[in-house]
């Protein structure tokens, strides 16, 4: 039987138009005029805001103030992130490739973030639980993918036409109109008749960004409840047990070349 596609905005007019109709007939008043209009929410309602409101939600504010303030652990230094590489978008793909560890028994041969993925730099000091979801606030979660060699070889070129991104365990060199030069994984050349396993987040394992070879991956695994930012917030706190801060540097991941 064929289904009738009703237009969602048509729906919802005759919806406000049928309630509007039967509160007329209740109250014995006739609706005359419906307007709307858009209202800017900015910080123009900082200036007077409600004594009712603010008394009404201190007591949750008090109890999220004191969660984000948690230290987790210390930065030895600011980082940033930018293409085609930056110490950050370096430190969040080792911590996506050392959490494959959990499903493959070792880390992954590849880690994988996108730049747009990060949203904040990192400031030298102490870390705190608001910094994580300054730094990462999207609920991205870790998917460990198996691709073949040739398969690789085109996540490789995509990220090569992205002109970078956070890579770990792979070391590209791209030109300068966005081209794979050459690649390395492991320190060896890529084998196109084996497979490798990226550890990337499940918005890019859908292809965004991109990111159009890995939907043609062999397998997918996705742990429930392993979010990127909890998986940051784990290795800070890691360091932080051992006595050691968070610290990262440009290793020459992806190059550029005229």
């Amino acid at each position: 039987m064929n289904k009738i596609a009703y237009n969602p905005r048509w729906l919802a007019g005759l919806a406000l138009a049928v309630a509007l109709g039967m509160a007329s007939c209740r109250s014995g008043y006739e609706v005359a005029r419906v307007e709307g209009s858009r209202v800017a929410m900015d910080s123009t309602w900082d200036v007077h805001p409600s004594a009712e409101a603010l008394a009404l939600l201190a007591p949750y504010k008090a109890g999220v103030d004191s969660m984000m303030q948690q230290v987790l652990g210390t930065s030895a230094m600011s980082m940033d992130r930018y293409r085609p590489e930056s110490p950050l978008s370096n430190l969040v793909a080792d911590v996506l490739r050392q959490a494959a560890t959990d499903v493959l028994g070792k880390p992954a041969d590849m880690g994988l973030v996108n730049i747009g993925g990060i949203r904040n730099s990192l400031t030298q000091g102490p870390i705190t639980m608001a910094t994580a979801y300054e730094l990462l606030p999207f609920e991205n979660s870790l998917c460990v993918l198996t691709l073949k060699g040739d398969v690789l070889r085109q996540l490789f070129e995509n990220i090569a036409g992205n002109m970078g991104e956070g890579v770990s365990g792979v070391r590209l060199q791209i030109s300068r109109d966005g081209r794979l030069l050459d690649a390395t994984i492991g320190g060896k050349p890529l084998d196109e008749n084996r497979t490798y396993t990226v550890a990337t987040i499940d918005y890019l394992a859908e292809g965004n960004d991109g990111m159009r070879a890995l939907p043609l991956a062999e397998s997918r695994i996705c742990p429930p409840g392993a979010t990127l930012r909890s998986l940051f917030i784990a290795y800070v706190e890691r360091l932080e047990k051992s006595g050691q801060a968070v610290a990262a540097r440009i290793e020459g991941r992806v190059t550029l070349k005229d």
